[in-house]
């Protein structure tokens, strides 16, 4: 079991796009529709033209929860699917025969999102990447429980996703909506108490989500509910709230 205090929060999706939206949606949720996405006014448009859409989202929850003076803070940057559109139009160009482009190659890496923006925020310090499908925000509250314990006074988690390409239809096992959101957590401190503890399971089907498990564990939050039980990769992770 892990737990760690939630000090600060930001989120984004289609629709979606104040603090007081989030809390009403929280209330009453429904699927993030649209093809909106932010203005990122915070990014020179010099290098904002670089970031594409998912990354756009991802990078401006991640400003908006991030404190001024947050330079070194480590960053935990988690993605079940990561920019896959750029890396489809890649791999198709690659199967038509035409020349990949380098800089497009760079930036469809699972990790370019959180370079992007190390860079624009001119962050020196940690910052890692990672997947972990249905379980991909629990997993990134383990690695940031795991900075955490490693000395870090607070890890800046930012979690988003994308709807898949309908190439990959067949693959989706889990409703969809483009999403982003960002906690600013330290062990201890102000803010909500939470604890993450898991389990096997026999049985990932029992419970079916309305939403995606990542979106879920937001509304969760946000809701003010006691606890959250998800099934993932034959675990059972149970998000508990400690007033």
């Amino acid at each position: 079991m892990i737990e760690f205090c939630v000090t600060e929060w930001a989120a984004w999706a289609p629709g979606v796009e104040t603090r007081e939206a989030w809390q009403a949606w929280a209330l009453a949720p429904a699927m993030p529709v649209g093809d909106g996405m932010p203005a990122l006014p915070e990014v020179p448009a010099i290098q904002r033209r670089r970031i594409d859409r998912l990354g756009r989202m991802a990078v401006q929850v991640a400003y908006w929860c991030a404190q001024a003076e947050g330079t070194g803070v480590p960053l935990v940057f988690a993605s079940r699917h990561g920019d896959v559109r750029r890396s489809l139009e890649l791999l198709q160009q690659q199967a038509r025969g035409e020349p990949m482009s380098p800089t497009q190659f760079g930036l469809s890496v699972h990790n370019a999102i959180a370079a992007l923006y190390s860079i624009v925020r001119g962050q020196h310090g940690n910052y890692l990447a990672l997947a972990a499908g249905k379980a991909t925000a629990a997993t990134a509250m383990i690695e940031a429980a795991g900075l955490l314990a490693d000395g870090a006074p607070e890890v800046l988690v930012v979690v988003y996703d994308a709807c898949l390409p309908e190439a990959y239809a067949a693959f989706v096992d889990e409703v969809q909506a483009d999403h982003a959101w960002c906690w600013r957590v330290r062990a201890d401190g102000e803010g909500q108490r939470l604890s993450l503890d898991w389990q096997m399971a026999e049985d990932d089907a029992a419970i079916t989500p309305a939403l995606p498990a990542s979106l879920e564990v937001l509304r969760f939050v946000l809701a003010g509910d006691a606890a959250c039980t998800q099934l993932a990769d034959g675990l059972r992770w149970h998000w508990l709230r400690h007033d």
